[in-house]
């Protein structure tokens, strides 16, 4: 009977483990989970699943569409920092207390025009276990619940809502502006119009000449008159 009963609660033990084990999972958020939305943060929440080391570094491999260029550090772990690796970053520091949960937050420059974003994460404890949360789930699968999968060890996926569409920009109006008058023709004299003037009349030195000759013929005439009328007498 004892046999039975210790029988009974380790395989009651096993199954309980195995629960909690199944249970504990990375999931991620957001603030702004939409595509094409800018500077949006994002935070991962890691479970703790072993009961001898705490947790020491969370790193996440990033989905197309994102660069760990555009990633920049927001919050964690107190002492925890970011490292860029080639496929995305990792923030790490001491390890914390066994079984303590670890939360990190990154901003994301842009996030890419999609339906869903896959972040596989990979948990590392102090004592060197990691928990590879990389598995993705599986075409024709429904999930239990949002952001949950079927599989061993899903990776965190993040639901986008479509992206917003573009506001309609209007083209302003230019001013109306009043046509400048037309510059009216300033008289000028051409050669021609000279020539003209030159033909109907005579100018001023013209009519100079000819009172000075006519007054020199009239002073001959009254000198040649009067030396007559004195050879006469």
């Amino acid at each position: 009977m004892l046999k039975k009963t210790l029988t009974t609660l380790t395989a009651t033990t096993l199954i309980l483990l195995t629960a909690q084990s199944a249970a504990a999972h990375v999931e991620v958020s957001a603030d702004n989970p939409q595509a094409l939305a800018q500077n949006v943060e994002l935070t991962w929440s890691a479970e703790s699943e072993s009961a001898t080391a705490g947790i020491k570094e969370v790193r996440v491999v990033l989905p197309k569409g994102i660069a760990p260029a555009d990633v920049t550090y927001v919050s964690g772990p107190k002492s925890w920092t970011l490292t860029a690796t080639s496929d995305g970053f990792a923030v790490k520091g001491a390890p914390l207390p066994t079984g303590e949960d670890a939360e990190v937050s990154v901003t994301v420059k842009q996030l890419p025009d999609a339906e869903q974003l896959v972040f596989k994460t990979l948990q590392t404890y102090g004592d060197g276990k990691i928990d590879r949360w990389i598995e993705l789930e599986e075409p024709g699968k429904a999930e239990e619940e949002p952001g949950h999968s079927h599989s061993g060890n899903p990776a965190p996926v993040l639901k986008l809502k479509a992206a917003a569409l573009p506001q309609p920009t209007s083209t302003p109006t230019a001013p109306a502006t009043t046509p400048a008058p037309e510059p009216k023709p300033t008289p000028s004299t051409s050669p021609v119009a000279a020539e003209k003037e030159d033909k109907g009349g005579m100018s001023g030195p013209t009519w100079s000449i000819i009172g000075i000759g006519i007054a020199g013929v009239l002073a001959v005439t009254y000198f040649a008159v009067r030396r007559r009328n004195q050879a006469s007498e």
